[in-house]
């Protein structure tokens, strides 16, 4: 009986030994390839995900991927507290890797008013780089305002302090409690900065916008005193030099430079004996 078979016996056995030797084969190539990767975890999508749902911890996980494979438009797990309890806009199938752009965002629900202190107003103006601080101002900074005029009486350009230490509430659509990731890396950049004034200093900025230009001047975080005496920049004292003289000799004597990772003061070094 078996001499009949023999030769699809023969056959099988064959094709066993075939597709093990072609699977290791490919097992092996999968794994030289791997070998050069550096994986990283992202979250993915632990359930299949209906559009329209509120996702909660339950729903999702986390897996690791290639590296290079991982942009700023994926969630990773250290983020993943920001997706909780949002909408998903897109319908999501286990194991799915989540994007920022799957989620209706809290930027869209968010409120500016909410940050606004009673008997305080916020008001915008704009702000570009060049007026901005090089775009380096960002929400909570602490910033001083400085209007450049023209003078009626002498019909001199002017610029002076107009406000000290007011506080940036938003830069664009972003708020200090706005999560960046859900951010497009487009809408991030701003031409107006939202500041948190009171009402007779939303006045004088209003005004100001009409007759002038407004520049922004960062502040250090722990820098709160207000100056009782500002001096005004015109023409005529900038072309003379004697303000400019003092200015630099109070410099001298007030701001430290930074060498390296430490702060020293600058008076030793800028008048040598």
């Amino acid at each position: 009986m078996l001499k009949g078979k023999a030769p699809l016996i023969v056959a099988i056995v064959l094709f066993v030994i075939g597709f093990g030797v072609s699977f290791s084969a490919i097992q092996k190539q999968k794994n030289d390839v791997r070998k050069g990767w550096n994986l990283v975890p992202v979250v993915v999508s632990a359930v299949d995900i209906s559009e329209g749902t509120v996702v909660t911890m339950e729903m999702i996980s986390q897996r690791s991927i290639p590296e290079q494979f991982v942009t700023s438009s994926v969630v990773k797990p250290d983020s993943a507290s920001y997706i909780v309890n949002q909408k998903v806009l897109v319908a999501l199938q286990a194991g799915d890797p989540l994007l920022w752009s799957q989620f209706e965002t809290t930027k869209a629900a968010e409120r500016l008013s909410t940050k606004v202190q009673k008997k305080a107003r916020a008001i915008t103006i704009e702000a570009k780089s060049t007026t901005a601080v090089g775009g380096w101002v960002r929400p909570n900074d602490h910033v001083d305002i400085i209007g450049t005029f023209k003078d009626p009486a002498t019909n001199e350009q002017v610029a002076v302090t107009l406000l000290q230490n007011v506080i940036i509430l938003a830069t664009g659509k972003i708020t200090g409690t706005t999560n960046i990731n859900l951010i497009p890396e487009n809408e991030r950049a701003y031409g107006h900065v939202s500041l948190l004034v009171i009402p007779e200093e939303a006045e004088i900025l209003v005004l100001s916008q009409e007759l002038g230009n407004l520049t922004l001047s960062l502040r250090n975080e722990e820098d709160i005193d207000v100056l009782e005496e500002r001096g005004r920049a015109t023409i005529s004292t900038l072309l003379s030099g004697e303000r400019t003289k003092v200015l630099q000799q109070k410099r001298f004597n007030t701001i430290q430079v930074i060498r390296g990772a430490a702060a020293s003061d600058t008076r030793g070094d800028a008048h040598p004996e």
